[in-house]
């Protein structure tokens, strides 16, 4: 009789007479499948309850086998190379205590996410290895309830009391919300929803959404040969997320946004940077979340007037290091996408708004993939994260045509199908997203959307496109009336941001030179000098005189506006050899342009080639000198070097 058995390479049939041996059996089905003798085990049903005992005495028939049945194989020694497998991964991972099998990455536009599967045991033991950020830490501790306020007409019991109609409101009241034109809940007025039930939250539990194929699955061979419902991820049916992890981002000053605009009205070439500040609780919003921006670095891009490229920045890990060492961090993005209306009184296009798009589904892409970068640690999320703190900011057009800004965060749904690689922008309709189809390559579960169709009618519908107004949550963007300073307020003659190829926007190190030439010998302008983010940046970063592994001493007393430690840090030996340095350097009346993209023939000085100061280079007998720093052969009649900015 033939017997059949199924293995996660797939099935196999066996003929045995009812007179053999189940080792007989066990023998004909390692030759069958090509696995060594003793080292399968086979089963009665799929769950692996059930083990045929392997036996030289007890016979087919009396295993109560009978033609066609079907049995269940599993090789011993994949299993132990399996769990070998996961003992590796969780060694060389000690920090999440969590076992990841064979976790799977995808990159989606410079960003990567591993999705892994883990067990709700080790997942809530890692619960307490999760460190939060300080303000979610802060708002853990906070009660979140709204005091109510007293009816003169129905509350007739003394001040001290309490009752239905003055008891305290909880954070998530929808009339509340809605009286306070709050549109989102936060985040956690959310999780105190969660835990608002009678265990208190004690098995409240968060996890991220899962968009690919669960790893790890020996049922049936790996996609696309077999796939099962255990491994296969659930249809996505977009939804308007409730809540957001940010309520607010301002800005500490106008002077940042002006300085960032800066290019855009030098160049009328659109700009993008990154946002440092810090996280604080929202004072008007119940258990809200606020970013507040105290700088914007500006990465290595291309852009023109339409067009805008962020470049691999090799220089993102110093800036964040940074940071941290600043009390800051990287709380969003922001670029801009403007057009000229009428120069003569300032005004631009709305481009953005009900009739068009707000963001365009390559703008949500990337958005979801620089959150995807961002997570936001959770210790009620199985993986440790969950969702992200990262805000998006526009800087473009309103109704009434003047420059404004707009906040936006994707959700959930938007950084799962982003991390899964599975949404792609369309080609002439920015408003719309386009959902991949399943492949040999991937498998891509199915998005749905509801809408209304001509009659009124709410219809169910396939994302292939999808508006992406359903993956959007909008954020209020403002400065505040009584600005505020991190750091020094940037005045005529600041030093240049970073990455500004472009005349008297380029950072060299004779540009250093006539900045530090203005500083007085006092601490307090010397302090205020150096509170800016672009001239710590510099000197963390040049290339003329190493500095990274000094900076720390005078960061902590910039952060804490001490100018002891700022005069104790004069005095190191690196400060005094940048001093000498500065002091060989030549003076220049000008910033420098080499390097510099030149601006359009209207707004340079009377320069003869388009470029002010330039001299003709190869030709006209011009002697040649070699710099005794990098030993490059300089071709002008300059006392700095071209290559290195170090005098002759």
């Amino acid at each position: 009789m033939l017997l059949r058995i199924q293995s996660p390479d797939g099935t196999k049939r066996v003929e045995v007479t009812p007179t053999d041996s189940t080792q007989q059996l066990y023998n004909k089905a390692s030759q069958v499948f090509g696995l060594p003798s003793g080292s399968i085990s086979i089963y009665h049903d799929c769950t692996r309850k059930q083990q045929l005992p392997c036996s030289g005495r007890r016979t087919v028939k009396a295993a109560k086998l009978s033609h066609g049945d079907m049995l269940f194989l599993l090789s011993n020694t994949a299993s132990s190379s399996s769990s070998q497998q996961e003992q590796m991964d969780v060694d060389q991972n000690p920090a999440s205590g969590t076992k990841s099998k064979h976790s799977p990455t995808t990159s989606v536009a410079g960003s990567s996410r591993s999705i892994d599967s883990r067990s709700s045991n080790s997942s809530m033991a890692s619960r307490s290895a999760v460190v939060e950020d300080d303000v979610d830490q802060q708002l853990a501790g906070m009660d979140g309830r709204i005091p109510g306020k007293r009816n003169p007409l129905l509350c007739h019991h003394k001040g001290n009391s309490k009752c239905i109609h003055c008891t305290d409101i909880d954070p998530w009241d929808e009339n509340y919300l809605k009286s306070n034109n709050i549109k989102h809940m936060s985040f956690h007025t959310y999780v105190r929803r969660l835990k608002s039930g009678v265990d208190k939250g004690k098995f409240v539990q968060v996890s991220n959404i899962e968009c690919s194929i669960k790893p790890g699955c020996t049922e049936h061979p790996p996609w696309p040969q077999g796939i099962c419902s255990s491994c296969q991820p659930s249809a996505v049916t977009l939804t308007r997320q409730t809540f957001r992890h940010v309520d607010a981002v301002i800005f500490e000053n106008r002077s940042i946004v002006e300085n960032f605009l800066t290019y855009w009205r030098t160049t009328g070439h659109q700009r993008a940077g990154l946002l440092y500040g810090r996280h604080v609780v929202h004072p008007d919003v119940p258990l809200g979340i606020r970013a507040e921006v105290a700088a914007i670095y500006e990465p290595p891009q291309e852009a023109s007037a339409d067009h805008l490229k962020l470049l691999p920045d090799p220089n993102k890990a110093v800036v964040d290091e940074m940071a941290r060492e600043l009390g800051l961090s990287c709380v969003g993005w922001v670029f801009t996408d403007l057009i000229p209306l009428d120069q003569s009184v300032g005004t631009v296009r709305h481009l953005r708004h009900s009739d068009t798009y707000f963001l365009s589904s390559h703008e949500v892409i990337t958005a979801a993939a620089l959150q995807l970068q961002h997570p936001n640690p959770c210790a009620l999320a199985s993986e440790g994260v969950y969702g992200s703190k990262f805000a998006t900011v526009i800087v473009t057009g309103d109704s009434k045509n003047q420059v404004h800004m707009e906040g936006y965060q994707v959700s959930h749904q938007c950084e799962a199908l982003v991390a899964a690689n599975c949404l792609l922008p369309t080609l002439d309709a920015p408003e719309l997203a386009y959902v991949r189809e399943s492949s040999v390559q991937q498998y891509v579960p199915d998005v749905f959307f509801k809408e209304k169709d001509e009659y009124g009618n709410e219809v169910t519908r396939l994302g292939r496109p999808l508006p992406v107004e359903y993956l959007l949550l909008d954020l209020p963007v403002s400065t505040p009336n009584t600005p505020s300073f991190t750091f020094s307020e940037r005045k005529q003659g600041a030093f240049p941001i970073e990455n500004r190829l472009v005349e008297g926007h380029l950072q060299d190190f004779p540009t250093l030179a006539n900045f530090l030439r203005t500083v007085a010998s006092d601490a307090f302008s010397f302090l205020e000098k150096l509170s800016d983010f672009h001239v710590l940046l510099y000197l963390t970063t040049m290339d003329v005189l190493p500095m990274r592994q000094h900076m720390k001493p005078l960061l902590k007393a910039i952060r804490e506006k001490n100018t002891l430690g700022v005069v104790e840090w004069k005095k190191s030996e690196v400060w005094s050899t940048l001093e000498q340095l500065v002091e060989a350097s030549p003076v220049e009346d000008s910033r420098s342009t080499r390097g510099a993209v030149p601006l359009p023939p209207s707004r340079l000085d009377g320069a003869s080639n388009g470029v002010p100061g330039s001299i003709p280079v190869g030709g006209g007998g011009e002697a040649q000198w070699v710099c005794v720093h990098c030993t490059f052969i300089n071709q002008v009649r300059d006392d700095v070097c071209d290559m290195c900015h170090l005098p002759r």
